[in-house]
């Protein structure tokens, strides 16, 4: 009977009314204060509201029944293809939309709608990599964000793909707790890759000069990536595998990770150009002298002008201390020691390998000055002036209100004695900030790019 009553009322009201009203009989049908009879009538007024010419009374079903898990499934999923202020409310959060309801919302909404996929509290790996196909940039920054989303590997690189000229998408991607290596690599990839086109475009340098730079600084990230995954590992593996794709697996590459102590990476990439399993490269790795190694470096496809430094380099590492760096820096004492090598062989078709290692040298030697000093500074710093705490108004005005040109005697007589308050407490030591290393940091040296740009 009041179901009824409402319907004749409802047909007469105005929207806000409506909007009201609809809201009220929302609440009750979720409450269960409707017998079985007023549901179904209750149920028959929601989805006539599905044609009401005004949003305000689709907004109100969609603001009760959004989290509700007892909501009528069909309603949601016709609130869900409504317009966005609509839409959006239950696609952000109702517990009934299947993951493939969620992807035909996607593929059919505006950037609103899909950020309001992109902010669920869960994504499955499905839904996630649906929006990183076909989602626009706005959407994506809030799927970077959320921690709840389950974000595949290669969904992360195709967002990389579509918007890596977008800082507001990388540096979301930077935040997340935990980013594959490959990832990373993608990252700088972009970055390099956006610099080197705004110094171009802006007449600072030539593109040859550009994007030398911008190799240089790729490699380098590199080092620093590998170094942050575990020797053998399947995310090296897949980085190497991902430098190959993406054109950046070179000859160069591959001596700079030797020259760095980053054997592992140097492994992965021979079993990716090879094919062959990282044990069997292993074996073949600890003998550098044998034919193995030199029959595994031609199927490679690597250059022969370089197999001499590659025996070098393995043989220094051999030798001297394995030190693994978490920067990923040149090895100095390595690189001089395979230098010497090449100096003592005499032979003169190593001219340009030397003077790549020249190069290769005075990086390390710059970097190594720039550790230095660094540590000098944090050595010689000042210690932090403690900050003295004022002198309280009651304490102060005994001592301001002496006449300060006055006789002693005079003074003795008219001012009040000075009364003597507590000691000053000696401040408390600053607090010291500890600075936790998140797992997706990673240090991009563009530095390099950034001097030429500004010597330009």
């Amino acid at each position: 009977m009041i179901v009824r009553d409402f319907i004749l009322w409802f047909e007469n009201a105005p929207a806000g009314a409506r909007a009201d009203g609809a809201r009220v009989l929302a609440r009750a049908w979720l409450d269960g204060r409707l017998d079985e009879a007023g549901r179904v009538e209750a149920e028959q007024v929601f989805f006539s509201l599905l044609d009401d010419p005004s949003p305000l009374a689709r907004q109100a079903l969609a603001e009760t029944f959004a989290g509700a898990a007892k909501a009528p499934p069909a309603l949601i999923a016709a609130l869900a293809c409504d317009q966005t202020n609509v839409s959006a409310l239950v696609l952000a959060r109702s517990p009934l939309l299947s993951d493939a309801q969620l992807i035909d919302c996607a593929a059919i909404g505006d950037s609103c709608a899909q950020a309001a996929i992109a902010l669920r509290a869960t994504l499955s790996p499905a839904v996630s990599a649906a929006l990183a196909e076909i989602a626009a940039r706005e959407a994506l920054v809030v799927l970077a964000v959320n921690e709840g989303a389950n974000l595949p590997e290669f969904a992360m690189r195709r967002m990389i793909e579509r918007f890596g000229n977008d800082g507001e998408l990388r540096e979301a991607l930077l935040g997340r707790a935990w980013l594959p290596a490959t990832v990373r690599a993608a990252l700088v990839a972009a970055t390099a890759r956006q610099l080197t086109d705004l110094a171009v475009e802006r007449n600072w340098m030539e593109r040859a000069r550009g994007e030398r730079i911008a190799q240089d600084s790729r490699d380098r990230a590199a080092m620093i990536i590998a170094a942050g995954c575990a020797d053998y590992s399947n995310e090296i593996a897949a980085l190497a595998a991902y430098l190959r794709v993406s054109g950046q697996l070179t000859a160069g590459l591959a001596l700079r990770a030797l020259l760095c102590g980053q054997t592992g990476l140097f492994e992965a990439t021979l079993s990716e150009l090879t094919g062959m399993g990282p044990r069997r490269i292993a074996g073949l790795v600890a003998d550098p002298a044998s034919s193995g190694f030199a029959a595994v470096y031609a199927r490679a496809g690597m250059p022969e002008s370089l197999f001499r430094a590659f025996q070098f380099a393995l043989t220094a590492l051999a030798r001297l201390p394995h030190e693994k760096t978490e920067d990923g820096a040149l090895r100095l004492p390595v690189i001089q020691a395979v230098l010497r090598q090449c100096e003592v062989s005499g032979d003169e078709n190593l001219s340009s390998l030397v003077a790549l290692l020249r190069r290769f040298e005075a990086d390390a030697t710059r970097e190594a000055g720039r550790r230095v000093i660094e540590r000098r500074k944090s050595e010689t710093a000042p210690a932090p002036r403690p900050v003295q705490q004022p002198v309280a108004p009651a304490l102060a005005a005994p001592i301001l209100a002496a006449p300060i040109l006055a006789p002693a005697s005079a003074a003795s007589e008219t001012a009040p004695p000075v009364v003597a308050g507590p000691p000053v407490a000696e401040s408390a030591p600053a607090p010291t900030v500890e600075t936790a290393k998140s797992s997706v940091e990673i240090s991009i040296d563009l530095g390099a790019l950034e001097k030429e740009l500004i010597a330009a």
